[in-house]
């Protein structure tokens, strides 16, 4: 006998069923936070040693150039560099900051696409089987990109890699949404939120401990595919979600019609996934695009500290992804408690106002900076926990796993053009992070404005 979409929901897995769902989506998710992190971290100490390596740049010499540079707070007229020698040290770090930000961007493209594909993969072949993969993709590719020669080599390798984290996110949503119980799904959805969270503090950690230099890079890759076990083991046991089963034996049995990817892209879903590309994108320009760039400014600051500070970057990012753990475990409550519309207007004003002053009045070696790097990371961890929470709730069944991972990947390709468009205005910045930070990070004004757009579903089950 078969089953309408709506005899199957969250009850038709067992207990233990749906804790196995949980785990391993937080699980894929943890493991995803590893290359976000990486991604802040590694790259640009990747940059120097692959640039090194082409000839591109003369390391020891950029480091000892680096080394001379004044001080946070110096005066420039203190410098103990000649004009030529000042402008080939300024040639060198626009170019570093360049591949920086492409290699952000191959990230964000990477997860963009996987998104896309492995969100309609989820919708075609079911949840886990999708998730599984992701994890597979996110971890081999990695451990590809840890034997890159040039920087060329590592953008690709880490564009394939990072298919596999787009991919995680909307597999492990969709499928956590639909086997956990409408009262349970704040929960699920900070549990979710958190996740990566952790995965970043963890591998932050590890930089603290063992820090990450143009000579030593990639052993953090090495740990960003141990997930491969992880991937294996998702592929034989996680159990498929009920809701997406029912879907496709309506659609087997002729009482529903086969769904396309251009269905959320016509009415009546298109302005529904404008609404959802849009707020998910207000965050990760906001995280992306302003408040990652304070790691690489603080290892500039702590290479020419006195006495050097190697760590330094590890520890802004400890201080983010700390405080964005527990925003993103409360972000699922957050919006169940005020309303999914003024939460997400709350955080964007905070957000806003933490980002502002961190880029205009600190720099990285004040001892305050990790103060507001850390409200940063609240504030902006609160979205993470509230976006597995609203997303899903704006889609029907059929294409909620499609609908999830554009809006929130496809946010990822337009973070991805505003970091490469700051990068190639890097020597029109003259090199300075701090206003960078300043321009992209207005963009949390938009998210005050733009949730007064999307529907209120404060009140709605998840639709089948």
């Amino acid at each position: 006998m078969s089953h309408s979409p709506s005899d199957l929901n969250a009850t038709s897995l067992t207990v233990s069923g749906r804790n196995l769902v949980l785990v391993c989506a937080f699980l894929g998710w943890f493991c995803a936070g590893f290359h976000l992190a990486t991604t802040s971290l590694a790259m640009r100490s990747a940059a120097i040693d692959l640039l090194g390596r082409t000839g591109a740049i003369d390391q020891s010499r950029f480091q000892e150039l680096s080394k001379r540079t004044p001080k946070p707070g110096q005066p420039k007229s203190e410098s103990k560099l000649t004009a030529d020698e000042a402008a080939q040290l300024k040639a060198w770090n626009g170019q570093l900051a360049q591949w920086f930000a492409w290699l952000q961007c191959s990230f964000l493209f990477g997860a963009a696409t996987g998104g896309l594909v492995f969100g309609r993969l989820g919708d075609r072949v079911g949840r886990s089987k999708a998730m599984a993969v992701s994890i597979l993709v996110y971890s081999i590719m990695a451990f590809a990109a840890s034997w890159s020669q040039a920087p060329w080599q590592l953008l690709v390798l880490w564009y394939l890699a990072c298919t596999g984290v787009g991919g995680m996110w909307p597999n492990g949503v969709a499928l956590v949404s639909e086997a956990w119980a409408s009262l349970s799904r704040p929960m699920a959805a900070g549990i979710i939120g958190t996740s990566a969270n952790i995965g970043i503090f963890v591998v932050a950690s590890l930089a603290a401990w063992k820090p990450i230099t143009p000579e030593s890079w990639r052993w953090v890759m090495h740990i960003d595919s141990v997930a491969v076990l992880l991937g294996m083991f998702s592929l034989f046991v996680v159990p498929e979600s009920p809701r997406w089963l029912a879907i496709r034996q309506a659609e087997a049995s002729g009482k529903q019609a086969s769904v396309s990817l251009g269905e959320i892209f016509r009415p009546p879903l298109l302005p529904i996934t404008v609404v959802g590309i849009l707020l998910a994108t207000i965050p990760l320009i906001g995280g992306w695009g302003s408040a990652n760039w304070m790691v690489p400014w603080a290892e500039e600051a702590g290479a020419v500290a006195t006495p050097p500070n190697p760590t330094l970057k590890a520890n802004v990012q400890q201080a983010r992804s700390l405080t964005g753990i527990v925003g993103s475990f409360l972000g699922g409550w957050v919006g169940s408690l005020l309303g999914r519309r003024r939460a997400y207007a709350i955080i964007s004003v905070a957000c806003l106002a933490c980002a502002q002053y961190a880029f205009w009045f600190v720099v990285p070696t004040d001892r305050s900076f990790l103060f507001w790097v850390g409200a940063i990371g609240f504030f902006s961890g609160i979205y993470f926990g509230w976006l597995p929470l609203f997303l899903p709730e704006l889609f029907p069944t059929r294409v909620r796993s499609t609908g999830a991972g554009v809006s929130f990947n496809f946010g990822r390709i337009l973070t991805a053009f505003t970091i490469f468009g700051t990068g190639l205005l890097m020597s029109y910045f003259e090199g300075s992070y701090a206003r960078i930070g300043r321009i992209t990070s207005l963009c949390f004004a938009l998210g005050a404005i733009v949730i007064f757009f999307a529907p209120d579903t404060s009140q709605r089950q998840l639709e089948d």
